[in-house]
């Protein structure tokens, strides 16, 4: 199995799109509306930004999870004892953000959230009828206004060789959301965990955008659209003394959406913010 760049706009790019969501849970597209000099010019600003002592004046607050996360507290995988290898820094357009930058990622913030209601579209359309009827609301509009939408500047710093033991950049672990829209990053590394157990590189042209399917949307949808297991493996040889910089928007709907018989939207959520340790 392979993963293939879908181009955004050929006529059969929706379909083609959901159906590599439902067989791998991942989906790249190409030629899509998210403009790559804006994304490139994100990463080189917030690649200075995590390399300066500034960014301890917005060190991240518990009760609202906004703010710059520093390695002494980034995530552990859920199944995992050891820390990721990362920093990041949390925006939403309420929260804490450098001034110089955030008129940048607000409007990044504002053109993916609009692109990524258009992909929930084409994955409602592109549902069987059974699981559309399963959705409390159309899956585009359970975004709509939500305050819970994440835009993660994620900072993956050279390798020195002083990590923990068996520390990678980040562990096998599967999103929290419905969707995690992502353009490609400055460097390779991201892998899919296929159906056979075998590890595939996600192809990271810059340009791609990179679309998974995250655990809220397979509560709604009862399983049919997996949330597949990714990673983020440590780069070898030259590669290792770089940084590399990603920017995930995670769709989370508003916290009252109901997701399924057992679950909000804000139930679900809380509940895995307490398995990764951050609640």
């Amino acid at each position: 199995m392979q993963l293939q760049a879908v181009d955004f706009n050929a006529p059969d790019a929706a379909e083609h799109f959901v159906q590599s969501l439902r067989e791998t849970g991942f989906g790249v597209l190409k030629n899509h509306p998210i403009q790559q000099q804006q994304v490139d010019s994100i990463y080189q600003h917030w690649l200075d930004f995590f390399g300066s002592e500034r960014k301890h004046d917005f060190e991240y607050k518990v009760e609202t999870q906004d703010g710059y996360f520093p390695p002494t507290v980034s995530e552990v995988a859920k199944g995992n004892q050891v820390k990721d290898i990362k920093e990041y820094f949390h925006y939403y357009p309420w929260g804490q953000c450098p001034e110089e930058l955030k008129a940048e990622l607000a409007d990044y913030y504002t053109n993916a959230n609009q692109f990524a209601a258009t992909l929930l579209g084409w994955v409602e359309a592109h549902s069987p009828a059974d699981v559309k009827s399963g959705f409390s609301q159309p899956l585009s509009e359970m975004i709509r206004d939500s305050q819970k939408t994440l835009l993660r500047v994620l900072h993956y710093p050279p390798i020195t060789g002083e990590e923990e033991p068996g520390a990678i950049r980040a562990a096998a672990h599967e999103d929290i959301n419905l969707l995690t829209v992502l353009p490609a990053a400055n460097e390779p590394g991201l892998q899919v965990k296929a159906k056979d157990g075998n590890w595939l590189d996600v192809p990271c042209d810059f340009g791609n955008l990179i679309v998974n399917i995250g655990d809220m949307l397979q509560e709604a949808s009862g399983g049919y659209f997996p949330s597949t297991t990714h990673r983020v493996i440590n780069p070898d040889g030259g590669r290792r003394t770089r940084s590399r910089i990603s920017l995930p928007l995670f769709l989370h709907p508003r916290p009252d959406v109901v997701l399924s018989e057992r679950h909000t939207a804000d139930s679900y959520l809380n509940e895995r913010l307490r398995e990764l340790g951050v609640l």
